[in-house]
């Protein structure tokens, strides 16, 4: 009986030290991709390569156009999903799209702003369930969403960081 109960204890602690590194990995990961998307942001924009005849953008190269509808792109690249959405009634230095997306949620693992050029920026991470966080990056009235697993996030961030500000308008 008392062998058990050591087993027990240690498989307990097991379990909690394993979910406590789990979560460092989580604001570790948040922190260093906050630093890559406001790098990103701040960088020279991409030019534009493809457009879906209102709104031109970059699209790194295995990224394609899988459906559109007004305001919504779905891209994909591989078995990844993203949302690029943009309201060509809001301009670049806009918080509209912001305010709308932040709203939605009751807790946000990262929650960040910044602002350059004229621009505002913004960066959200939702923890969502183990492995699985759902990431959105935007500037003015242009958004991009996906999710993505916690070792993916600065690359994927990134990336969409790149898509999203590169966006023009053909007005």
């Amino acid at each position: 009986m008392v062998k058990n109960v050591k087993v027990f204890s240690l498989f307990m602690l097991l379990v909690l030290v394993l979910s406590a590194c789990s979560n460092v990995s989580i604001n570790k990961e948040s922190k260093a991709t906050l630093k890559t998307v406001k790098s990103v942001f701040a960088d020279r924009v991409k030019k534009p390569n493809t457009s879906d005849g209102l709104l031109h953008f970059y699209l790194p190269s295995g990224y394609g156009i899988k459906d559109q509808t007004s305001n919504n792109i779905l891209l994909k690249n591989g078995s990844n999903t993203y949302i690029l959405f943009n309201n060509p009634e809001e301009n670049t230095l806009s918080q509209v799209v912001y305010k709308a997306s932040t709203a939605k949620y009751k807790k946000l693992q990262t929650i960040a702003t910044f602002h350059r050029n004229k621009k505002f920026g913004f960066l959200l991470i939702k923890h969502l369930k183990d492995d699985v966080n759902e990431l959105t990056v935007g500037i003015g009235g242009t958004k991009m969403t996906t999710q993505t697993s916690t070792e993916n996030l600065k690359r994927e961030a990134k990336k969409m960081m790149q898509i999203v500000n590169s966006v023009q308008t053909s007005n």
